[in-house]
């Protein structure tokens, strides 16, 4: 190796430690607090907001009569919690395995009982033994004989 080449390679590695090595100066402290709080502000950025739930129609509300709220016990010995959203009649709440799905009832020709979330592709069928979860984005139930108390009698 020459000896310039070594020169241009110190030169170079002088230059990258001068631009990456932090300087020191009496205010450091109060500008490494700045940056820190400058980190949790961005850090905390607001969830953004649910969009509001739409009315209702007549028929939908009439379904929502229908849905048996509480708690259903499934197969495999998972729990399905059903319950009503309490600032908008007709919408519920269908918990599974940690997460909350918001539901609206849906008119069925049947006579079951269908709450669906349009936004996940998640469907709550309600018939008179039992109940069951699917994913209708890929056609598969999530879980399967989930009996209220009252589907027992």
């Amino acid at each position: 190796m020459s000896i310039q080449t070594v020169a241009r390679l110190a030169l170079t590695g002088a230059a990258l430690l001068s631009f990456s090595l932090p300087t020191w100066s009496a205010d450091a402290p109060a500008k490494a607090g700045t940056v820190a709080a400058a980190k949790k502000t961005t850090a905390k950025k607001a969830a953004p907001a649910e969009p509001a739930l739409a009315d209702l129609t007549p028929e939908q509300l009439d379904s929502a009569q229908r849905v048996l709220v509480g708690k259903n016990a499934c197969e495999f010995n998972q729990n399905v919690d059903v319950a009503a959203v309490g600032a908008k009649p007709g919408y519920f709440q269908v918990a599974f395995k940690g997460k909350i799905y918001t539901m609206a009832p849906e008119p069925t020709t049947t006579g079951a009982v269908r709450l669906e979330d349009k936004k996940n592709g998640l469907v709550w069928i309600q018939i008179g033994s039992k109940s069951m979860l699917m994913n209708s984005k890929i056609g598969q139930r999530m879980v399967d004989d989930c009996v209220h108390p009252a589907q027992k009698a």
